[in-house]
């Protein structure tokens, strides 16, 4: 256990017997009243948001978390299964763990987990990835003047707008956090 002091943004902790992250944090002190902390969190398996009021001297279940970086071997049902770098052995992480960014893996990139003993608790895709593009309608010559986009296919399947120049074959990099192309990749 810990006092509510020790939070920080970041933090995991259990509350009502669910795990939160901490997103925000800040110390009050309103008037003549008593100082606390007020807490914003997001719920880790269902994604929701909470508010809290903590006393300074209140504690709080902090829960330890080791993250892992995993290789991602393959999509089975709602799972990806992922493996262990070190010891070979597979995890499975429910896909929804990942959100939007499950549509950009593929296999054997690199993903993060976060674990609580030996459960996933939270999983991430990198910030961006390389990928290349299976199919896009050919550009307009001479449209290249105007910031326009095309839908293109990915190699994943995975669908993101890009500029005019793209062309099949290339390979780009795309922000998995917003879904939008980067760079062409050389």
């Amino acid at each position: 256990m810990a006092k509510a002091s020790d939070l920080s943004n970041g933090s995991i902790i259990r509350f009502n017997g669910e795990l939160y992250l901490v997103t925000e944090f800040q110390h009050r002190t309103p008037g003549n009243l008593r100082a606390f902390y007020q807490v914003k969190m997001k719920n880790l398996l269902n994604g929701k948001s909470a508010e809290s009021r903590f006393s300074t001297d209140e504690t709080v279940e902090m829960v330890r978390v080791e993250t892992r970086d995993l290789q991602y071997l393959y999509k089975d049902d709602d799972n990806l299964v992922c493996m262990e770098q070190d010891t070979f052995e597979q995890v499975y992480i429910p896909e929804s763990y990942f959100g939007e960014t499950a549509k950009f893996l593929k296999e054997e990139m690199m993903v993060m987990a976060s674990f609580e003993g030996e459960k996933v608790i939270t999983a991430s895709a990198p910030n961006s990835v390389e990928l290349v593009i299976t199919y896009t309608e050919p550009g307009v010559k001479g449209d290249t003047a105007t910031n326009t986009l095309k839908p293109a296919t990915l190699e994943t399947g995975a669908e993101v707008m890009v500029p005019l120049f793209c062309e099949e074959g290339q390979k780009i990099k795309v922000d998995t956090r917003t879904g939008t192309y980067v760079e062409r990749v050389k």
